[in-house]
């Protein structure tokens, strides 16, 4: 009934590939109305399962589906909403070596991933494989959204050169993110897509919206293409996929009150080991080991490196230092030279980087706690809360 769409529109609809990558908090409102609406063929890159912690934001998903690969349980409700089209499915993760022949298959791609090493990753195979780019991201209560790759417009390079410095920028899991934001970027995603293949409308190609939800303001920043880009400019310099976990990390050290941090794997598991995570150079311990020691005699000091609001969620004891704040307070902890440092967050990742920076600084006994509060609740004391 839309004249602007009509059935000329909607068999456009029946015939688009669209890709969504990431089938989280962005992809799950995108992929519904995606459906909804009639795309013919929908792909889907993921390689998580569905964690109790995803539910308020995750709307694809319901208590159900805990456990269960993502992918799995999208297709099937996918399919209920609309059994009309095709739902493919990319088990794994997007790399250098899928990405540019994942991409190939479909007229458009969704990016709902949440981390800059596949952010770029996204970008760089958009613009190789001439696939435009729906790009989102979202941080707390802020979002942003534009089309990014498409014919003479910009990419995701032309207005972030270079990603930020390493640990500057928390995820959604560390960060926090409202759980409606999601729903409404992930929406405004879909939307640009639906738009871009009909042609109907001004798309977000040249343009940056900024989605501030405690204000609920919208702003767009005109964006242009960096002819001096080194992917989509006039002399690129890039010409292939590349590492973009190195390209993340950077080459520089992180210039902040807080010292040196070296970067996280931004794709990492919070169940898995952080010495698989972070090699060898991050000597870690297990839940279990910090359980021992605690019924011990030992004394080693137990250094959490969450923030205040963290701790007042899930508190399992030891010494609270926030991240930000361990240059400074740094003689508290040396002043346990000659025993064990333990070091805790979350997940294990903002602990890891801690241990990386603390070897930095001369301290040799230091260990991260593999998994960190999560695993803890998980495999000791079921009643400390998980967040």
């Amino acid at each position: 009934m839309l004249p602007q769409l009509g059935e000329k529109g909607q068999n456009r609809l029946k015939q688009a590939k669209v890709l969504v990558v990431g089938a989280g908090g962005l992809g799950s409102p995108a992929l519904i109305y995606l459906v909804a609406a009639g795309v013919g063929t929908v792909g889907i890159v993921d390689f998580d399962t569905v964690d109790e912690t995803n539910l308020h934001r995750q709307i694809l998903y319901g208590s159900s589906d805990v456990g269960k690969l993502k992918l799995d349980a999208a297709k099937g409700h996918l399919l209920d909403l609309n059994p009309l089209v095709q739902v493919r499915l990319h088990h794994g993760r997007l790399t250098s070596e899928n990405a540019l022949g994942i991409l190939e298959e479909y007229d458009l791609v969704l990016d709902g991933t949440d981390n800059f090493a596949t952010r770029y990753l996204v970008n760089d195979a958009s613009v190789l494989s001439k696939t435009p780019n729906v790009y989102a991201s979202i941080y707390r209560f802020d979002g942003q959204v534009s089309v990014f790759g498409a014919p003479d417009g910009p990419c995701y390079r032309c207005i972030f050169p270079e990603p930020p410095p390493p640990g500057t920028v928390p995820s959604c899991a560390e960060g926090g993110v409202l759980g409606v934001l999601p729903g409404v970027v992930g929406t405004l995603q879909a939307a640009e897509a639906i738009k871009y293949i009909i042609g109907m409308g001004e798309s977000l190609v040249g343009r940056l919206l900024l989605v501030d939800a405690l204000t609920m303001t919208f702003k767009n920043l005109v964006i242009k293409r960096d002819p001096e880009c080194v992917i989509c400019g006039e002399r690129p310099s890039v010409n292939g996929l590349i590492d973009y976990e190195v390209f993340c990390q950077g080459s520089s050290p992180i210039e902040a009150e807080s010292g040196d941090f070296p970067n996280p794997n931004p794709n990492a598991n919070p169940n898995r080991s952080d010495s698989m995570l972070y090699g060898p150079q991050v000597p870690s311990i297990t839940v279990h080991d910090l359980q021992r020691m605690k019924g011990s005699e030992e004394e080693f000091m137990l250094l959490d490196v969450r923030q205040p609001h963290e701790l007042s969620i899930a508190d399992i004891g030891g010494t609270l230092i926030p991240m930000e704040e361990l240059a400074e307070r740094l003689p508290e902890i040396t002043s346990f030279e000659g025993k064990d440092v333990v070091v805790m967050c979350r997940s294990g990742a903002r602990s890891a980087m801690a241990v990386q920076w603390l070897q930095s600084q001369g301290i040799d006994r230091v260990y991260n706690l593999e998994g960190g509060i999560i695993a803890w609740s998980q495999q000791v004391d079921s009643s400390v809360p998980m967040y």
